[in-house]
Parts: C-alpha cells; structure tokens; sequence
C-alpha cells in the first residue's frame, strides 16, 4: 500500500515523498536510533491520517537549528481512524477516531506509572522521553503523512466518544496532540487560578493555546507579548490584552494595562531562538525571555515554560547556546524564590478534560489559534508561511476528510 509523507530536506526546505507504508517493527531510516531498528511493535495499531498539525518544533528543525538528519519525516501532532491493529492490542478497534499524544510512551515504566508521559524510560535508547518525526526522540516516524504507526496504542491514544461528533469538531480536537495540552501545562505550571493576573510570553499557536488556557482556568487578565503584529491582533481578538516587545521591555507596558509592574503567572511560549526587546528586538538573545519572566511575575510566582529548549544548537549565537547554556539571570529567580516548570507537556495529563471541554462547547481552541486546513501538498508553502510569521496553525489533512 502506498503512503506518502512531509520530509526534512535541509535547512529552510521540506518536500512531500513516497515513505513506506507502516509495518509492525521499526525500520532502519534517517533518524532511527541503531537500538530501535528491528523492535517489534505488535502493541501498536496504523492510524490514516484525518489531521496532522505543523508546530513551531517542527520549524525549529527545518530552520536548521537542531541536529535533525535529511530525510526525517515530520510530524507529531496526530488524529487520525484505526485502520490496522497489531496482534497485542486489545482495546482498540478499527474504525476508532483517535488523539495521539506527540510523547511515545510505554505505560509500564516508573514514570509512565507516574504520570510522567513525556519522560518515558522505554522508547528513546538515546534519552528520557520520546516523539514522532522529532530528532533525538528514537526515530519513531512522523505522522505528517497519509498512513502512521502509534505504538503501545491500548496506553497512548485517546478515543474519540463519537465519529460524527468528532469529525465535526475535528480542527478543535485536532489540538489535543500537543498545542492545547502544551498550553495548558504550561498555564498550570504558571500556577494559573481564578483571578490571576498572567504574562505569556510569545504568541504563536503555543502561546495562544497557553492564553486559551489561562481564560479556561479563570485567570482576570491574560497579557501576551510578541513581535508579530497579525499575532497580537490574533490574541486580542479573543479577549486579551498584547504588549509589542518591539517597543521596548515588556514591564513599563503591563503596568499600563495592571496598574502595577508585576503578574502573578509567567509563561515561556518561545523557547530558544528568543529575541531582544526593544531596539535588540531583530537580535537573538535566547535567554531574553526567561530573564523578563523572572523580572515581571512577582516574588513567590511560577514560570510555565513550554517553550522548547535543545541540548543542541548547531545555529546558536554563541558556543555555550549551541549546548543549550544561556546566560540567565538566576539568582534574580532565586532571590525571588520563583518555581520553574519545564519539560515535554505530559499530554496524557490533560487531554481527556480538554476533550470534554472542546465537545462541550466550553472553549474555542481552533478560533483562538485560527486552525486553517490544508493539503498535503500545500505542506511545503505552509511551511515557509509559518515560518515568515502567519498568525495561523495550519493542519494538513492527507485525504481531504476535515470540511473547508
């Protein structure tokens, strides 16, 4: 059977190739760590792709800024029908609609049984914690493609209740994999409640999902911060108050809008390739956001930090950033005795309660991140679109299933 998929060229460029059709083993292929190949996968099931959503993880990758071999087949945010099931599995069926987390994990490890998903011992020889389509992850395929295989599938998909329902409601659920749970993990990492004050740092799909999220836990003000003007009217279009960095450190504007230089939640929806404010703000600084969160939540707040850090930077400015040290400002977040939150969002964690809220009509993820479907040829421009700044989360759909 034929299947066809998003690959990694090399910096700045993608293209839609012919990739094998799944099998129950892991297949030698650009990535695939030596310890994986051959591992038998009859835990798992084929999943045909309804929605495969570009991440600003995956651009990080295409820009060139991680270590991410030609040839690797993108992609970790999946929603996709049971196709196949392998001999092992035995409560899912075909014909099932599933979320599937982007961490790959086992279920029977110390951290699986502790809820820790994103940190799975058994699935990445290299490392804790595995993804689809991701460098460093173990080189399980991505899932930018017609067909993908989910391991462990009884553990790692969420059902859909109802294939109508659900395909109805497919580019809110299609968020589930990663972008809505990210988001809210790094709102509850922030220490988000009713009536907090909160600063989200960042306004790309991320870091709309962690405002999205802020309003659903309650918060009084949510503020995002970013450069791109098409994404602070995005954030502003569903209620909350922007700040351009542009313009210069971020506080003397969140006093404008608080009354007061401080919020009670910080939240990271960057990452590494951070860039200054104000007249550094085409410059790239990537501990300039961590270093303003520290600075703008108040003595005894948290940081959520979604945003990605990489232990490699082959692109970096500097040669502590291409090992991932930044010149942080510490001890200002010891003196302030902040707590920081990191690390791959635990989907397993949330999806089900962001499921039930999506079905019943209590949140607006698509909108708020202004979902917009495309084929998958179209994933190459998409590509280059998002990486020019579009205010838009772009979900391919491989057979043409999600309604236009």
């Amino acid at each position: 059977m034929s299947n066809r998929a998003v690959s990694y060229v090399g910096p700045g460029k993608v293209e839609v190739i012919d990739t094998p059709y799944p099998e129950f083993e892991l297949k030698d292929g650009p990535g695939v760590n030596p310890a994986n190949v051959g591992r038998k996968v009859d835990h798992g099931v084929v999943l045909k792709t309804i929605a495969t959503n570009i991440c600003g993880s995956d651009q990080h990758m295409v820009r060139g800024r991680t270590t991410a071999p030609a040839g690797l087949v993108l992609g970790h945010e999946i929603t996709g029908e049971v196709v196949e099931v392998g001999r092992d599995v035995e409560f899912v069926k075909v014909g099932d609609v599933v979320s599937v987390p982007f961490n790959i994990s086992c279920g029977r490890c110390r951290n699986c049984k502790e809820g820790q998903t994103g940190i799975c011992l058994n699935v990445n020889p290299d490392r804790p914690g595995s993804a689809y389509g991701y460098v460093d992850m173990g080189g399980w395929v991505g899932g930018q493609a017609e067909y993908v295989l989910v391991p462990y599938a009884d553990w790692n998909v969420l059902k859909f209740p109802d294939r109508d329902q659900a395909l109805e409601k497919i580019l809110d659920l299609t968020m589930l994999s990663d972008i809505f749970p990210t988001g809210f993990h790094g709102a509850v990492g922030a220490g988000v409640t009713v009536g907090s004050t909160v600063y989200v740092a960042g306004a790309g799909p991320v870091g709309l999902a962690a405002a999205t999220s802020a309003q659903l836990l309650g918060a009084a003000v949510v503020i995002v911060g970013d450069l791109n003007q098409d994404r602070l009217e995005q954030a502003r279009s569903f209620g909350c108050e922007t700040v351009d960095v542009s313009l210069g450190n971020p506080i003397e504007q969140i006093e404008q809008i608080l009354g007061v230089p401080e919020v009670d939640c910080g939240i990271d929806a960057v990452g590494f390739e951070a860039r200054g404010h104000g007249s550094d703000a085409g410059t790239e600084a990537p501990a300039t956001v961590l270093n303003s969160l520290m600075e703008i939540t108040r003595a005894g707040g948290s940081l959520g930090i979604p945003g990605l850090y990489v232990t490699g930077d082959p692109g970096a400015v500097d040669e502590a950033a291409k090992q991932g040290s930044l010149s942080m400002r510490f001890g200002l977040g010891f003196a302030k005795s902040h707590t920081f939150v990191t690390g791959q969002c635990p989907v397993m964690k949330y999806h089900r309660g962001l499921m039930q809220a999506i079905l019943h009509d209590k949140v607006s993820i698509a909108k708020n991140v202004r979902a917009t479907p495309i084929s998958l040829d179209e994933a190459p421009s998409a590509y280059a679109a998002f990486d020019e700044g579009a205010a838009r989360k772009f979900v391919i759909d491989p057979h043409g299933m999600i309604a236009r």
